[in-house]
């Protein structure tokens, strides 16, 4: 997961600004309200992120459900996500490259999709929207036959993740395959019943305790993000835990 900057009152944007502390969503009474996300019984399944870790935090448990019931994974990372510490005196932007890339691999690993295949694609960090219609031309072919493609939300006020989302849409309608939109920053700026949010849209899948456990093992293996890379302010970590719970909860949710 990357930052932003797209102007919002008083903030650099609405993912700077406060968020909706993690125990207003669990006592939301809209859960009950959401109809079940049915994963597709069969075929490959391609999950795109923006940047490494967006997958895992968005879809880690669905990943890990779709790994136990033997389906083939294709995960595709569309930047790298260097400028996640753009003014780090610690890792220049192609080490830390390098480290997100070994870390979306140990978490595969952790949620059972060690096979998944990982294609990255090292569109600039913080430009996808530059690069748009370029992903999507690079994965039509990946979409290609499979019985789910699932990308983040073309609406998460995040400009990477808008772009990668919406490429890997059309890209999707190109081949008639299934599409998914993830949420990652909306736990973040949005709140219960925000209207900005199409929840009519929204699909909700449980997660059982033990794949809550993997999932959260995936999550601690991102440590570049979660942790401080020194103890200079540019150094500090990207995913407090305080956003951390947003995606450590025992249920996720797609739009379709």
């Amino acid at each position: 997961m990357t930052t932003h900057t797209d102007g919002a009152a008083g903030y650099a944007d609405a993912i700077q600004a406060p968020g909706t502390d993690e125990s207003v969503w669990r006592a939301w009474t809209g859960w009950k309200h959401l109809r079940e996300f049915p994963l597709p019984p069969g075929g490959r399944v391609v999950v795109v992120a923006a940047h490494p870790d967006d997958e895992v935090l968005g879809l880690g448990g669905t990943l890990a459900l779709l790994a136990a019931a033997g389906r083939s994974i294709t995960v595709v990372t569309v930047t790298d996500g260097e400028a996640s510490h753009p003014d780090s005196r610690i890792l220049l932007p192609r080490e830390l490259a390098d480290e997100r890339a070994a870390e979306t691999r140990t978490a595969l690993e952790r949620l059972g999709a060690g096979s998944a295949e990982i294609v990255r694609l090292h569109v600039p960090d913080s430009g996808v929207d530059r690069h748009e219609d370029e992903v999507r031309r690079a994965l039509v072919p990946l979409c290609s036959g499979a019985a789910l493609v699932a990308a983040p939300w073309t609406g998460d006020v995040h400009s990477d993740h808008e772009a990668a989302g919406r490429a890997a849409r059309a890209a999707a309608a190109e081949v008639d395959a299934p599409f998914a939109e993830y949420p990652v920053w909306m736990w973040h700026w949005a709140h219960p019943g925000d209207s900005r949010v199409p929840w009519e849209r929204a699909r909700c899948l449980s997660l059982p305790a033990e794949i809550q456990q993997r999932k959260r093992h995936a999550v601690d293996a991102f440590v570049s993000q979660i942790l401080p890379l020194g103890p200079g302010e540019h150094e500090a970590a990207v995913l407090p835990p305080e956003e951390l719970a947003h995606h450590l909860r025992p249920v996720e949710v797609v739009f379709q």
